[in-house]
């Protein structure tokens, strides 16, 4: 019989045990378990307050482990200049990204952050990074292969960088160069916007074939969530005014400005920015009709949509007029994560009080939380939280670089090329007694690869790592070939020396946003001052290195030949391979080239069409041998 009790205390402790183990065990924190039974295992755990701060993206500069943890921080970003020092290294990123992340898993839940930045061309704000063409000389490959390629390069190098979330691709369709973000567009024609949208499984992975339509997907630790922005018709607006209001039919929304969002749902887009822009004088941001009803229950999408930068702000004009307002408007209409980098407590509190109060539902908070959490789940971040330092050797990769350059090879635009087909100009021989090689963007890799690198702005001079065209040039010509470069040369030098041609390279400085709105599309001075007095005697040829078409009719007979080299990014080593006929050129126009801005806008199909270059246009050139 004194076995009894001790058997008694053995099934008494074993009992213990398993209620222990199952008192321990969560559903969401069980990766075997579907995503489904995940979200809602953890939804009905959270407070309030936990929800709302899964909805609250903030920037770092505000952020800390403190902040993380008493406000439950659902996202964080690292806007255009917020980040660690210029020259800072990928484990110091990586450093940084964790400590915060330390914060959110020190929570009651341990719900990771989510962590974004903007990587529009490579992952750009971060010295060393491969800087791929903006989206303009992009759309000019007609290569939706080189774009998903470029897509996959630009994930490895944001995880390099411990960071799993890109605010990109922009898929807006630019139908007028006037505006500061046309070169963040791949084109002003719709279809080929829509091809584009490969860049998506290149940052997410492809998608499988039996996956349910609209639903996020990630393939796994070496990719990013993306974004597609910025729903929509944000490319449309009158008289290409950032942020301002596109006149257009429902008919042509959907025809011109939809399209691209229908493909990106389709391969498994994660997240879908807000426009700032207005709709027929409707703040994008306030239109419940298009978030909820067309792009959540029409189009069936499953990720969360995302507030652009203090976007409920500008939903009143002055922004923040009546933020109580704001909240009620932006928060109904359907957007689930908002984006105030900085005020975030009044943001906060301003939902908890219109939530307490039924002025916003449950059911509306609950929807944002679930596709938030969606979303984290199927990223995989519950299970890989901290970023993996092996990845930092993707950084500014040799491999990335020449996808780069390849890049910048098939989206030069030949626009003109010698007095006629007889006596083409290019390809310019390598040997030569004496090049001069002038120009305000010759020598400079900020210029060359324009807003959105390093600084949000971006800026001219040695910003980052790369080749300039300038370097090029003198790594392509023949040994015995002597270049010269003069900047800004006077008439009288260029005269004075035999110079076998010259090679100009101009263009716009760098510019994001409304900054860049441009009214009259001139090329800055010095340029046409140096077209003038180099081509007026030396033979020559002018790139263009700008994010849209500009004026240049006016020196059009001058040039001997004209190349559209748009943003090229790092690897400007692409730019002279096509020059000096290492690989031919493939490029066409993805852009209407105006004669006069009075035309615009003018878009490819439009009942009055004049353009200096059409749509499309592009002369094709054969690799020459032995050159």
């Amino acid at each position: 019989m004194a076995e009894a009790p001790a058997v008694f205390i053995g099934i008494l402790v074993l009992c213990c045990w398993i209620a222990v183990a199952n008192a321990e065990y969560k559903i969401y924190q069980d990766p075997k378990q579907p995503i489904s039974k995940r979200v809602k295992d953890l939804l009905g755990r959270m407070t309030l307050e936990e929800k709302i701060g899964q909805m609250t993206q903030i920037d770092r500069l505000v952020a800390s482990e403190e902040v993380m943890k008493k406000y439950y921080i659902g996202s964080m970003l690292s806007a255009g200049g917020s980040g660690p020092p210029p020259t800072a290294s990928p484990q110091t990123w990586i450093d940084m990204v964790n400590g915060y992340q330390k914060g959110s898993l020190s929570t009651r839940l341990k719900i990771p952050m989510l962590f974004g930045i903007d990587a529009v061309h490579g992952n750009s704000a971060v010295y060393r990074a491969t800087i791929f063409p903006h989206n303009v000389g992009l759309g000019a490959t007609r290569d939706p292969e080189l774009v998903k390629r470029i897509g996959a390069a630009t994930a490895l190098e944001v995880r390099a960088t411990g960071i799993p979330y890109a605010f990109a691709p922009c898929i807006a369709v630019c139908r007028d160069p006037r505006w500061g973000r046309c070169y963040e567009s791949y084109s002003e024609d719709p279809k080929i916007v829509r091809a584009m949208t490969e860049i998506i499984p290149g940052l997410q992975g492809d998608i499988p074939a039996n996956s349910r339509k609209g639903v996020p997907f990630l393939a796994g630790q070496q990719k990013v969530l993306a974004t597609a922005k910025h729903y929509v018709g944000d490319g449309g607006t009158t008289k290409g005014i950032n942020e301002n209001n596109t006149v257009a039919s429902r008919h042509d929304l959907l025809r011109i400005h939809m399209p691209a969002y229908y493909d990106s749902i389709i391969k498994g887009v994660g997240t879908i920015m807000i426009s700032y822009s207005s709709w027929n004088g409707v703040k994008m941001h306030a239109n419940r009709d298009l978030i909820t009803g067309f792009l959540k229950n029409t189009l069936r999408f499953r990720g969360f949509v995302i507030s652009d930068w203090q976007g409920l702000d500008r939903i009143t004009s002055p922004p923040h007029a009546n933020y109580t307002y704001s909240i009620i408007a932006g928060v109904g209409a359907g957007i689930d994560m908002i984006m105030v980098p900085y005020n975030y407590t009044e943001f906060i509190d301003g939902l908890t009080s219109l939530v307490k109060n039924n002025f916003i539902p449950m059911s509306r908070i609950d929807d944002a939380v679930k596709r938030i959490l969606r979303v984290k789940f199927t990223i995989g971040l519950f299970e890989h939280p901290l970023a993996d330092y092996s990845m930092t050797k993707y950084l500014g990769s040799q491999e990335h670089r020449e996808l780069a350059r390849e890049a910048v090879r098939k989206s030069l635009v030949l626009l003109k090329n010698g007095e006629s087909a007889n006596k083409p100009l290019i390809p310019l021989p390598k040997k030569a007694s004496k090049i001069l090689v002038a120009g305000t963007h010759a020598d400079n890799i900020g210029n060359q690869c324009g807003g959105w690198t390093i600084q949000l702005q971006g800026q001219p001079g040695n910003v980052t790592v790369g080749t300039t065209i300038l370097t090029a040039i003198r790594n392509t010509v023949h040994p015995e070939t002597k270049i010269v470069f003069n900047e800004n040369p006077h008439p009288g030098y260029v005269k004075s020396n035999e110079f076998s041609y010259a090679i100009i390279v101009v263009g716009e400085p760098p510019y994001s946003l409304t900054f860049g709105d441009n009214t009259n599309l001139t090329i800055p001075d010095p340029g046409p001052s140096i077209i003038t007095n180099v081509c007026a005697s030396v033979k020559c040829v002018v790139v263009l290195i700008t994010g849209r078409p500009v004026v240049i009719q006016p020196y059009l007979a001058q040039i001997d030949a004209l190349v559209a080299a748009w943003l090229p990014g790092t690897e400007g080593q692409g730019v002279a391979d096509v020059l000096f006929g290492d690989y031919g050129f493939t490029g066409t126009l993805p852009r209407t080239w105006f004669k006069t801005v009075d035309q615009l806008p003018m878009n490819v199909g439009d009942q009055h069409y004049d353009p200096l270059f059409p749509f499309g246009y592009g002369l094709i050139t054969e690799p020459v041998r032995g050159n």
